[in-house]
């Protein structure tokens, strides 16, 4: 009886002491890795932005992760595209133990999240929250995106009219939300430093968003041949089908938010045809890079990746390049890396899928090209 006592304590002792040898590993595993975290809209009206985001970080993550060298662990947190829910997601990410920040996918609620990073010296790339206002008074927060001004609204005019694209434009634009009106009133004021006319202007808010019928009649009586779309997918896509519907066929030339429109469930793809885009990402591209990883991307998900998709997997991959170059380690603490970042971001020149040659002021906005799009036969094809 006593041997079998004996017997059973040994036992015990030996798998503790597993378990114990386990956990130090376990934990040693987690302290080999950086910890980056963000939060988008992965349920909701608003969720192909957050999961194309998602996905295109963690692809880049597992092949690097796979290298052998620089490791990262990833970890996105839903928001639903609400402010308030993005800051009680980024505290649930700060209490992980986030040390790098992706910010959060879409303007509003990156705006409430980056006021965290500030106080929390957090820094953060975000990959397509393009608002000046997440960035601006923010030294530690930058973006892998379009600024909305000037850069994608002042952009937009000069491209319809470098390309003769309209003699009469108007625009729809939501006036409750800081991207579209952005995006709205650098295009205005570019429009009129080029003599671009703008003949009618609507606007809808939110609950005021799915019959356009005044706002396409209002365009139609003004005669114009190109309408802007400074907005998100959702409602373009009703304004798209309404205009159909009332035999109303102008050019539309929309934005970044826009990119997800043909994979919307219940959308038909049809009524997007010929629709423009500025774009920084042509999944159509011949580029090697961008060809493996919309191939990756479809492989797993079954569906082609947007630019948000595209600008979260460059983001993994400056980060990595910015880790590298500054000598970096897991063990450091957030406030560390943060310097090293913002020295690292304000120097370096990085290629990624979304442009070549990028560079970042000390405002954290980003410098690179901008390249027309056009939608034909359900896919983006490149206009220049």
């Amino acid at each position: 009886m006593k041997h079998t006592a004996k017997k059973m304590l040994s036992f015990v002792i030996v798998l503790t002491l597993v378990v114990s040898l386990c956990s130090v590993f376990a934990l040693a595993d987690e302290g080999d890795a950086f910890k980056i975290g963000g939060t988008g809209p992965l349920t909701g009206g608003a969720a192909i932005y957050g999961l194309a985001a998602e996905r295109g970080a963690q692809i880049a993550v597992d092949e690097i992760n796979a290298e052998g060298g620089i490791q990262f662990e990833l970890k996105y947190e839903d928001d639903t595209h609400d402010a308030e829910k993005a800051v009680n997601a980024y505290n649930a990410l700060k209490d992980w133990g986030m040390q790098l920040s992706l910010g959060s996918v879409t303007s509003a609620p990156a705006n409430a999240t980056s006021a965290e990073n500030f106080n929390d010296r957090i820094f953060a790339l975000t990959p397509s929250a393009s608002a000046p206002t997440v960035i601006d008074g923010k030294d530690n927060v930058f973006q892998m995106c379009f600024l909305d001004y000037p850069t994608q609204g002042g952009a937009s005019a000069q491209y319809i009219s470098s390309m003769g694209l309209a003699e009469k434009v108007g625009i729809i634009w939501k006036n409750d939300e800081d991207y579209s009106t952005g995006l709205r009133n650098s295009f205005v004021d570019t429009a009129a430093e080029l003599g671009l006319e703008i003949v009618a202007e609507t606007t809808f808010a939110a609950g005021n968003d799915t019959d356009f019928s005044v706002q396409l009649t209002e365009m139609q009586n003004a005669g114009a041949d190109l309408v802007f779309l400074p907005m998100y997918y959702q409602p373009a896509s009703l304004i798209l089908s309404q205009a159909a519907a009332m035999g109303y066929a102008p050019k539309w030339f929309g934005v970044d938010g826009m990119d997800g429109i043909l994979t919307m469930e219940g959308f038909d793809p049809a009524m997007a045809e010929g629709v423009m885009l500025l774009t920084p990402f042509n999944a159509d591209s011949d580029d090697p890079a961008t060809k493996a990883f919309v191939e990756k991307y479809q492989e797993l998900y079954d569906e082609t990746p947007n630019q948000f998709a595209a600008d979260a997997y460059d983001c993994i991959y400056a980060y990595k390049q910015a880790l590298e170059a500054a000598g970096a380690t897991p063990d450091m603490t957030n406030e560390e890396l943060n310097d090293l970042m913002i020295e690292q971001f304000t120097t370096m020149t990085f290629d990624g899928l979304t442009g070549t040659g990028m560079t970042w002021d000390a405002s954290g906005a980003v410098s690179k090209g901008a390249h027309g799009c056009v939608i034909e036969n359900g896919v983006y094809v490149g206009l220049d």
